[in-house]
């Protein structure tokens, strides 16, 4: 597979809580560079981030994170981040679902917030994250049918901030359950390899930053990838 192809499916990330402007800024100027799908930052410096690629002549799309990362926000606080952020450039929506809810079996809840969330994305994209790695594999499938007829793009595997991150099965299962929507894989994406596996798993989107560290790595003497 060629490495543009893995880069243009990448949302190339930074969400640490110790991000800095000098971080993100990097992140922006290497996504431009290596043409990813997007940067994925956290919601206080989107509009920053946004003035800059704009100002850099760049088309790269800006991503952020609403409910971030344990998603146990009110939903009236989310629809507030998602107005916030889409007022300030973003392009893309990263969300997180109420794992608590999932847990006591309020799947129409679940699915109303996302609705109410996509409506306040203003025809932006949508990617639900439901942390995969908290789930059983029957709550994973009934997830994959409610952000299926949600109105949501993507349904997406992790935050990156819990026990663990995408996983090939993970990633296999939800593309064999989701209906007219796409998958995310984000969260230990660690290699190339890993990276090409969940594309060929389905994956149409893998959130990371070690990819393109990876390819900087690779052709620090060479300006072409």
């Amino acid at each position: 597979m060629e490495i543009k192809e893995i880069l243009s499916k990448v949302d190339h990330t930074v969400l640490g809580q110790t991000a800095t402007w000098g971080e993100i800024k990097g992140l922006c100027d290497d996504g431009m560079k290596y043409e990813t799908a997007s940067v994925c930052i956290p919601p206080s410096y989107v509009k920053q981030a946004a003035e800059y690629i704009k100002s850099a002549g760049g088309h790269l799309k800006v991503c952020t994170v609403i409910g971030f990362p344990n998603g146990y926000n009110t939903t009236a606080v989310k629809c507030f981040e998602t107005e916030t952020a889409v007022k300030e450039g973003a392009d893309e929506i990263d969300m997180v679902i109420n794992i608590g809810w999932v847990k006591d079996g309020l799947y129409d809840k679940v699915s109303d917030e996302i609705k109410q969330i996509k409506a306040a994305c203003h025809g932006r994209l949508l990617k639900v994250i439901i942390e995969t790695c908290l789930l059983t594999d029957d709550e994973k499938i009934k997830l994959c049918k409610v952000v299926s007829g949600s109105g949501a793009e993507y349904i997406k595997t992790s935050t990156g901030f819990s026990k663990a991150g995408a996983t090939f099965e993970d990633v296999e299962l939800m593309v064999k359950n989701v209906d007219g929507i796409l998958v995310k894989a984000a969260g230990g994406i660690n290699s190339i390899a890993d990276a090409e596996k969940f594309i060929e798993l389905g994956a149409s989107r893998l959130g990371t930053s070690r990819i393109v560290k990876i390819v900087k790595a690779e052709n620090t003497d060479n300006q072409t990838y």
